[in-house]
């Protein structure tokens, strides 16, 4: 007899995926480790902003406010 082994929904047992330890800001003159979770080369306050994708109309409303 066969048996089939599954997990719940939502309970992968994936590990995170790391990076090397021991790694600093890139930015000169910021010496902030980083977490070996992130996949940046940079911590926080130095990473480039980064903006989520909006979908979606302006209003006219929204429009005659901030023309310039």
């Amino acid at each position: 007899m066969e048996t089939m082994r599954a997990t719940g929904v939502g309970r992968a047992r994936r590990r995170p995926h790391s990076y090397a330890e021991g790694r600093v800001c890139s930015t000169e003159g910021c010496g902030a480790q980083l977490s070996r979770y992130n996949s940046s080369d940079h911590c926080f306050l130095h990473a480039p902003a980064r903006f989520p994708r909006l979908r979606g109309e302006f209003t006219e409303s929204w429009v005659a406010r901030h023309e310039g």
